[in-house]
Formats: structure tokens, sequence, C-alpha cells
């Protein structure tokens, strides 16, 4: 399941689940969107915790940037393990994505 917490600066860094993949993409993909629908549209998705991504998670951070972006938000990623990171470099979304390493800087991004 995500966590959230929301900045005053009207950013909301969501942790995601430590594996993302099909059997969770679903539900992960739902409670970003009610929280996207609820009008948080400055997003910072906390990948530190991820161990492993698959397609569908993959799938999870597009369709949330795309979601978001229809509503003139912006979408941040934070802290990807090695593996993530790689992953993302492989299917070129680190050139879609800008990437931090530090939450505060990731927030004053949005901000």
């Amino acid at each position: 399941m995500i966590q959230i917490a929301k900045f005053q600066r009207g950013s909301t860094v969501i942790t995601l689940p430590n594996q993302l993949v099909m059997n969770n993409a679903a539900e992960t993909r739902k409670a970003i969107r009610d929280l996207i629908d609820a009008g948080s549209h400055r997003l910072v998705l906390d990948l530190e915790p991820v161990g492993f991504i698959d397609s569908s998670g993959l799938s999870v951070l597009v369709s949330t940037l795309k979601a978001v972006q229809a509503n003139q938000g912006e979408v941040v990623l934070l802290r990807p393990n090695d593996n993530v990171r790689s992953l993302m470099e492989l299917t070129r979304l680190h050139q879609v994505f800008e990437i931090f390493e530090d939450r505060d800087a990731a927030v004053h991004r949005l901000s």
C-alpha cells in the first residue's frame, strides 16, 4: 500500500510499496488516481522502498505522469535504487522523469 505525505506548498509525496508489480499495480494506480482526482497535481513518487518493479509498475509511473499533466501538474521521482534506476534507463524513462536523491530538493522543485 502507498503512504502519503502532504507538504505546505502543495506537493504530495507518495511512498510506493516495496514491489510495484502486476499484483498490486491496479490498486496502486487507483490510489494515486484518487489523489489526483482530489486535487493533488504536484507529486513526488518516492521509490526508495521499491526493490522490484516490472512493466506493470512502470505503467503506473507513466499513467500517473499522464494524469497529472492533464491537470497541468508535475511528477518527479525520488531515490530509485540501482536496479530500478537501471530499468528506467533501459526503458529511457529517466529522460521523461526528473529524478532526485533528496526529498527536500524534490519537494522544492515542485513548489
